[in-house]
């Protein structure tokens, strides 16, 4: 009598014809995994095309200031005495560690008619020698002493005030160019820039600076912080004439005399602890034509020096710039941490899940879901990588952009918190109340 075959206790992991794994447990588990590793993936590909295709638009319709370097050799082949006269005005407040990188760059300019005033705003420190040991005895180098604030103006906003109505350098100069004392400017910065408003037919224009990436915050939080910003005020609709999306950076604004007259000066906007960006709404009000670009390296800027002064800066900056509302805050820091950080971290572990379900299977059909995850996590690191050249920030922190998404997030829970609870606002010397609206 033939001997039956032996009996085989322990199942193949294979798939039957109908596709589904012999493991009921495996079956599930596969289908969850995949399931979330295709929607996720989906919404990562779908979400940074678009970003793609918002940089590229982005790139073509809006110059960045290097475009005018090019225009200017036009404007300084000029008679020197045709040309407008400017002047740059800078508010400082104990800034003695940090403005010598401004004056000497401001020596350095090939602009002919400039002329420069640099407000000390109730300076403590040694602010007033630093400039006068770099500039020495250049006669178009002018201290302006602010020794007190009305307790109803903002205190950078009303040393800019005093320094454009008190010396006659500032009173008559034809454009003025508000710039802040941590900033630096390459030789053709002003000459740049003058020849781009001349050429875009504007009144008004402003600069987002090359950032430097010293710290550890600035190469892991400041990329996705500055990201945030220009996608609350993205640049197409910041150039626009018309509808505009009002947006200025007071590291670097240009304005003819004309248009600061006609929007009231800085008195029109005094209690603003985020002056640039009131400035850009008043412009936007009257009509006056502005822009606002990137800087390609045309100007430098290192915003904070330490930790505790980002995220006191950032905050500021995201209090006024999402209105003082807390509801938008936390909307905001919900998005951040779920686009940037949360999805596509979620679509690289899922891939490792996949992978160690369906390593035993061996199965043809098992790698249409990675491949799908590798399109969209190779779509997020090229749109990372754009972006990250357009600002000058080093390549491989676009690999920490989740973690620098997360503390953007954490940031903007923190300012939601300090509105609610009635937190003051620390800025320059000063201490502000802003209630939430």
């Amino acid at each position: 009598m033939p001997s039956s075959p032996p009996l085989n206790l322990i199942p193949s992991p294979t798939r039957s014809k109908s596709g589904l794994a012999d493991f009921p447990m495996h079956s599930a588990a596969e289908f969850a995994v995949a399931a979330l590793l295709v929607i996720t993936s989906a919404f990562v590909l779908s979400y940074w095309t678009v970003v793609h295709y918002l940089v590229t638009r982005t790139s073509r319709l809006v110059p960045t200031a290097r475009a005018g370097v090019a225009m200017s050799r036009h404007l300084l082949a000029q008679d020197p005495s045709t040309l407008p006269s400017v002047c740059v005005v800078v508010p400082a407040h104990n800034e003695a560690a940090v403005i010598g990188g401004l004056v000497t760059s401001l020596l350095n300019q090939d602009y002919p008619r400039l002329s420069f005033v640099f407000c000390l705003d109730r300076c403590t420190d040694d602010t007033r020698d630093v400039i006068l040991g770099i500039a020495r005895s250049d006669p178009r180098f002018h201290i302006h002493e602010v020794t007190q604030c009305p307790p109803d103006w903002a205190g950078k906003v009303h040393a800019l005030w005093s320094g454009v109505n008190g010396t006659p350098e500032a009173a008559r100069a034809d454009v003025l160019l508000f710039a802040d004392a941590d900033t630096a400017f390459s030789p053709s910065c002003v000459s740049a820039t003058l020849a781009m408003m001349r050429e875009r037919g504007l009144q008004m224009l402003s600069l987002l600076s090359t950032l430097t990436h010293r710290a550890w915050f600035e190469m892991i939080a400041q990329p996705p912080a500055t990201l945030k910003l220009i996608n609350q005020f993205p640049l197409i609709q910041a150039n626009r004439r018309t509808p505009r999306r009002p947006f200025a950076n007071g590291q670097f604004i240009m304005m003819t005399r004309g248009a600061y007259e006609a929007i009231g000066g800085h008195r029109a906007v005094q209690n603003e602890i985020l002056e640039d960006v009131a400035l850009a709404r008043l412009a936007a009000r009257h009509s006056i034509p502005a822009g606002i670009f990137l800087s390609d390296g045309v100007m430098h800027c290192r915003m904070y020096g330490d930790w505790a002064a980002f995220r006191r800066g950032w905050k500021r900056i995201f209090t006024e710039g999402f209105n003082r509302k807390a509801s938008r805050l936390r909307k905001a820091a919900r998005t951040v941490r779920f686009t940037w950080a949360i999805a596509p971290v979620g679509v690289l572990l899922l891939c490792v899940a996949w992978a160690v379900i369906t390593a035993p299977l061996q199965e043809p059909d098992d790698i249409w879901p990675a491949g799908f995850a590798a399109v969209a996590l190779f779509t997020w690191i090229t749109a990372l990588v754009r972006i990250s050249i357009r600002g000058h920030s080093p390549l491989w922190s676009v690999l920490a952009h989740p973690v620098g998404s997360w503390i953007v997030a954490d940031l903007l829970l923190e300012a939601a918190r300090d509105l609610e609870s009635g937190v003051p606002t620390y800025w320059g010397g000063r201490t502000y109340q802003r209630a939430s609206r």
